[in-house]
């Protein structure tokens, strides 16, 4: 499995490498901020965006629960599209994208949310989770 991020380093939403989005805040303090790019964001918060391919939104929840999150709107994980954690808040999203000719492969898009520090080490495990090996 690979982080489908491309170039020197990891993309946010905004194509940044800082992992920053301009819209992730508006300027107030104290106050959560609500977009359609990906979960909410506190002030202080940043978001990050990450792409896996070859496992499934179930599986992507499911790690990310083993990471100390819980599922927000649904009781399954194969339903589930936000988990929250302690600083952090992460949405799921699956789409079935082109690898090569025919042949396509499921692609989930981790939207991260949450303190800097905590998305510094969540990040990293999630992606070694999330790394799967041919066979």
């Amino acid at each position: 499995m690979t982080d489908s991020s491309r170039g020197d380093g990891p993309k946010s939403t905004d194509g940044s490498e800082s992992g920053n989005d301009p819209r992730s805040t508006d300027g107030s303090s104290d106050e959560t901020v609500l977009d359609d790019v990906g979960p909410p964001i506190d002030d202080g918060w940043e978001r990050r965006e990450r792409a896996y391919r070859g496992i499934s939104r179930r599986l992507a929840a499911r790690y990310l629960r083993n990471l100390g999150g819980e599922l927000v709107d649904a009781d399954d994980p194969a339903d589930a599209t936000r988990v929250d954690g302690d600083g952090w808040r992460a949405t799921l999203r699956a789409e079935k994208v082109a690898a090569a000719g025919s042949i396509t492969l499921t692609e989930v898009t981790v939207s991260f949310a949450g303190d800097p520090a905590v998305l510094d080490e969540l990040i990293p495990t999630f992606k070694r989770k999330a790394m799967r090996a041919g066979g």
